[in-house]
């Protein structure tokens, strides 16, 4: 009898201490589910197309001894789409705001997305500035420049990437899930602090989604639920 189930990464099935949810974030075409393809299955189409309603992929890995379920979701950047809003963001505790470094207008619609991401998600989610497709620096619209001082002066993470060459694809997701480990294992830490008696429950956050107070957790019915027939 086989052991369990294994991936394209040659993870078996195994113990989850932690199931993260990180959206993807902006305008259509910016390359959102090229970069979800390239980290939860390491694979590019060059015949992508444009993503319907809302799908997620998962991906497991190990951050600090810890074995995290990465749960990434993408959605539609068109308006039409906007009315999964509320179940997209739903328990989110990450989110990668993403642009086409040769579309200026994608860039330019970062603010408009970042505010829409602020008055749905929790105040402590962990955001990063994506500029992808860096492999057409010839056809750049973007300063990098223009990037890091958005990224600094709205507290973002920021990074450039290239699913088509893989370039920090991995970097951008693993940045993103670590300092939400980070952040998630100051909170617990915390908890046993001010509670003794709690001292070695932090298991009531291991294998479970970490949910915003208040908030369901994400499951896969709810993507099913808010998917364009």
């Amino acid at each position: 009898m086989s052991s369990g189930s294994r991936n394209y990464y040659g993870e078996f099935n195994q113990k989850i201490d932690y199931v993260f949810k990180v959206v993807l974030i902006g305008d259509s075409a910016v390359g959102k589910s090229q970069l979800l393809a390239r980290f939860s299955r390491n694979e590019f189409s060059v015949d992508s197309k444009a993503t319907i309603g809302v799908e997620f992929q998962t991906r497991t890995l190990a951050i600090d001894s810890k074995t995290i379920k990465a749960q990434i979701w993408d959605t539609a950047g068109q308006e039409r789409y906007r009315a999964v809003t509320s179940a997209y963001y739903r328990g989110a505790v990450g989110a990668m705001l993403v642009y086409d470094i040769t579309k200026r207008q994608s860039f330019d619609h970062m603010a408009r997305w970042l505010e829409e991401l602020r008055g749905h998600a929790d105040r402590n989610i962990v955001i990063m500035l994506v500029g992808n497709k860096s492999d057409l620096g010839s056809l750049r619209a973007v300063p990098t420049e223009d990037a890091k001082e958005f990224a600094q002066r709205e507290s973002l993470f920021f990074m450039e990437t290239s699913a088509l060459e893989s370039t920090n694809v991995e970097s951008a997701f693993q940045t993103v899930l670590t300092e939400i480990h980070r952040i998630v294992s100051k909170k617990s830490l915390a908890a046993n602090n001010d509670d003794p008696q709690s001292a070695g429950n932090s298991s009531l956050l291991k294998g479970t989604n970490i949910v915003v107070p208040g908030q369901d957790p994400p499951s896969a019915n709810k993507a099913s639920c808010c998917a364009s027939s």
